[in-house]
């Protein structure tokens, strides 16, 4: 673990810039993202977020840890990995410990770190997230719905899956299909850097949680050769499942595959007797918004992502 500073902005309050955190920080930072999801109605940090805080220090990552007479009262994380778009940042204040400036000193110190180029998450769209982006000189580039629709036999009936002549679908092989899953990943996602991107070792994370269940990943093949995918996860306490990822292979798009894909996740969120089922999809994409909403679907909350002009 290294610590490239400890800014002290204020007596009593000081910001640490750090490559890695202890299991006792990691801990720390999740209690307080959790005490903040409790008052604020959703997690200010996404998942991948919280999977960084544990595992060692990863390229392209930072953790601030920002206290107050020795007190976690703030986190920033900053992530420099993609080789175009901006360094990605989230931060979140404990709300016992709002209204004092923490919040933009967070961010004033995440901007600096970045070079002032930098894209800032705001989950749930609050209006403190807001102020706080005109404060530090940020202005909104992206939208990203979360979409949700009920389950069970009072509401409207689920679409049939109908598969594309030749396509058979079987569940996921963790340890066996992982090579054949990034690479799909890695294709249907050209165009989205966050998912797109994801390693082995971030498929490791995921299928260490204890939401992970084969049983809800769907990999579809043709030929032996994996062409497309619809993993889904259960929310648990929340009794929500989610669309997670849903991606088909460019040249295997257009012949109702994805529509399928995602009536065969459905089916299986409602019959594991789950009433809602969520997903995300950003604002801009007309067409998978019409696909959703012919499905039932409708817009419960929105994530904004602001960002500095350059």
């Amino acid at each position: 673990m290294t610590d490239d500073a400890a800014v002290v902005l204020e007596p009593g309050r000081q910001i640490q810039t750090l490559d890695e955190l202890t299991d006792e920080q990691a801990d720390a930072v999740l209690a307080l993202i959790e005490d903040a999801a409790r008052t604020d109605g959703t997690t200010a940090v996404s998942e991948q977020g919280r999977l960084q805080l544990r595992g060692g220090a990863r390229e392209g990552i930072r953790h601030f840890l920002l206290t107050s007479d020795g007190r976690l009262a703030g986190y920033g994380q900053l992530e420099d990995t993609d080789p175009v778009e901006a360094p990605a940042a989230e931060l979140v204040v404990h709300p016992a410990m709002r209204g004092r400036g923490h919040g933009r000193a967070l961010g004033t110190a995440l901007l600096a770190a970045s070079g002032k180029r930098i894209r800032v998450w705001a989950h749930g769209g609050k209006s403190a997230a807001r102020h706080l982006a005109q404060v530090l000189g940020l202005t909104l580039f992206r939208e990203l719905r979360q979409l949700r629709r009920p389950l069970g036999e009072y509401t409207a009936p689920l679409p049939e899956a109908v598969l594309p002549a030749g396509v058979t679908v079987r569940t996921f092989v963790p340890g066996t299909d992982d090579a054949a899953w990034l690479a799909v990943n890695a294709e249907a996602f050209a165009h989205h850097p966050e998912q797109g991107s994801l390693t082995q070792r971030d498929l490791n994370d995921r299928i260490a949680q204890p939401w992970f269940d084969a049983n809800g990943f769907f990999l579809a093949e043709r030929d032996g050769e994996v062409i497309g995918f619809h993993w889904t996860k259960v929310h648990a306490e929340q009794q929500l499942g989610e669309v997670y990822v849903l991606g088909v292979r460019p040249g295997a798009q257009g012949g109702g595959l994805g529509k399928a894909l995602t009536a065969i996740g459905l089916r299986h969120l409602a019959g594991a007797g789950l009433p809602t089922a969520m997903l995300y999809v950003d604002a801009d994409n007309p067409a998978a918004l019409a696909v959703y909403a012919g499905l039932g679907f409708s817009t419960h909350e929105v994530d904004l992502m602001y960002r500095t002009e350059s």
